[in-house]
């Protein structure tokens, strides 16, 4: 009796797997979509003015706060407004966009996967353990390949400064590359979230208040 129903769990186990896998897919795929700005809508996230004309003095600012957030200095022409700044950090390969939920869900299945391989090759002769063992799961030493995997950021900054009548503008542009553990670009993009040019932005106005009242 006992026989029969663990044989019975066993291929309900293995009917059941693939909806499994499919359910898990979907859940940590499936991505809200957001329409994408356009570039108005992006040039006045990355644009700021200052009541001020001293040009200078504004630069400075903005190169206090790329500073701040540990940013290195690439260039700065003050007669022509131009700043560049970069900053690398390196990354740590995890899956952060798990949930603890979605994480538990995917060990198990994880386990399941791997009850139901032992289950179905264990079935299996001799005869094939030896065909196995030259199976497609050795390809990668095979080829004597190393894993490509992220391994650093580069964020990149540039600026714009220059006067605008009464007033100083300032239009920021930043630029996210990111270089895998071979030295090659595994991706590049534009950055133009809202807040990460609000809380820029709060540095340089910090900045320039201090620059006005002669305090840097």
């Amino acid at each position: 009796m006992l026989a029969t129903l663990g044989i019975i769990m066993k291929k309900t186990w293995l009917i059941l797997l693939p909806f499994i896998i499919l359910m898990l897919g979907a859940c940590v795929n499936v991505q809200e979509t957001k329409p994408q700005k356009t570039q108005l809508e992006i040039r006045q996230l990355q644009t700021r003015s200052y009541d001020t004309k001293d040009v200078k003095m504004v630069m400075k600012a903005v190169m206090h706060a790329l500073q701040d957030d540990n940013f290195i200095i690439q260039q700065a022409n003050v007669e022509l407004g131009l700043l560049t700044a970069q900053k690398e950090v390196d990354l740590i390969e995890k899956p952060t966009d798990f949930s603890w939920k979605e994480t538990a869900i995917a060990i198990g299945v994880v386990a399941v996967v791997i009850g139901a391989a032992i289950a179905i090759l264990g079935k299996s002769g001799g005869s094939n353990e030896s065909h196995r063992s030259h199976g497609s799961g050795l390809d990668f030493d095979k080829n004597n390949t190393s894993p490509s995997f992220k391994k650093s950021a580069i964020t990149e900054a540039s600026a714009n400064i220059s006067d605008f009548g009464e007033q100083t503008q300032v239009r920021m542009s930043f630029q996210l590359k990111v270089l895998d553990n071979q030295g090659a670009t595994a991706e590049v993009k534009q950055i133009d979230h809202a807040k990460f040019y609000q809380d820029f932005f709060s540095k340089v106005d910090k900045s320039v208040f201090l620059g006005k009242e002669n305090l840097q």
